[in-house]
């Protein structure tokens, strides 16, 4: 019996912060080890389920970077990355889409949908959510990479009214209509801030943002935008985090209430900081 009182206990603890996001967007960048191990996936569906059910209204945004590389592998060729961004040739591209659009998003539809929520998955084509132009990396063009110039919600917003979970996979088209491979990040900062989301949770393979890169003590939980601008600068933050932190300062500038960090290798990490005050990652205020 004493069990089950603590675990209605923690229900009640939720219902100010269930209150206080009732009917709030908010944005989840899919990715990481998270993706991969089935356990985990599962897991974290069933969170972003819950939040649905409790009144929230969640947005998917996915990669599917794994996936990708062991595809484009089996056809012979060596994946190639420039500062991060996947070089995308024509055939490159085509196997991106098979694999983003087809096998990872169908199959978080049905994860999803298995648990009596529907959920519809689309690309940044559909719709005309993401527009883009050619991203290039110190002026190298590294082929069919966009870079967004726009994003029209319609489509999202459509599926939001009426309580449908849109799952996204990060492609776009330019003005050409041809088609272009999106950095995961990118999209869902893109996505939130035109949403006017309440939040952006990234579930990475990192606890958060650490002061000292190893030493996992110094996480932070907490940081204003004018704080992290002030690490970066200070060279606290390098590496792969400092994209990432680069995209939550500018999303929080640019409408979101707020954006998450979190280790989405730990189970419930996204209920353990969405519904309880100390959270578990790290949080990126204005």
């Amino acid at each position: 019996m004493k069990d089950e009182i603590k675990k209605a206990q923690i229900l009640v603890d939720a219902i100010p912060y269930m209150q206080q996001f009732n009917g709030k967007i908010v944005v989840i960048k899919y990715g990481g080890s998270a993706m991969v191990d089935e356990k985990l996936k599962e897991s974290i569906i069933k969170d972003i389920v819950l939040l649905k059910l409790v009144g929230l209204k969640p947005v998917i945004v996915h990669g599917g970077g794994k996936d990708i590389s062991d595809w484009i592998s089996k056809v012979g060729k060596v994946p190639e990355f420039v500062q991060g961004l996947r070089r995308t040739d024509a055939e490159t591209m085509e196997i991106a889409e098979m694999v983003l659009s087809g096998k990872v998003n169908k199959c978080l539809v049905g994860l999803v949908q298995k648990l009596g929520v529907k959920a519809v998955g689309i690309s940044g084509k559909d719709g005309g959510l993401l527009k883009v132009d050619k991203k290039t990396v110190n002026g190298e063009d590294i082929g069919f990479v966009g870079n967004i110039k726009e994003v029209d919600s319609t489509i999202l917003n459509v599926l939001l009214e009426n309580g449908i979970i849109p799952i996204v996979a990060p492609l776009g088209l330019d003005d050409e209509f041809q088609t272009y491979n999106i950095n995961a990040d990118d999209a869902a900062c893109s996505i939130a801030s035109a949403l006017h989301a309440e939040k952006l949770v990234f579930l990475t393979d990192v606890e958060g943002v650490l002061l000292d890169p190893k030493d996992k003590n110094t996480l932070i939980s907490e940081i204003t935008t004018k704080k992290a601008e002030e690490l970066i600068l200070n060279g606290n933050i390098g590496g792969g985090m400092l994209p990432k932190m680069k995209n939550c300062i500018e999303a929080v500038e640019k409408n979101v209430g707020s954006v998450h960090i979190l280790d989405g290798r730990i189970e419930h990490s996204i209920l353990l900081e969405v519904f309880t005050k100390e959270g578990i990652g790290t949080v990126i205020v204005k």
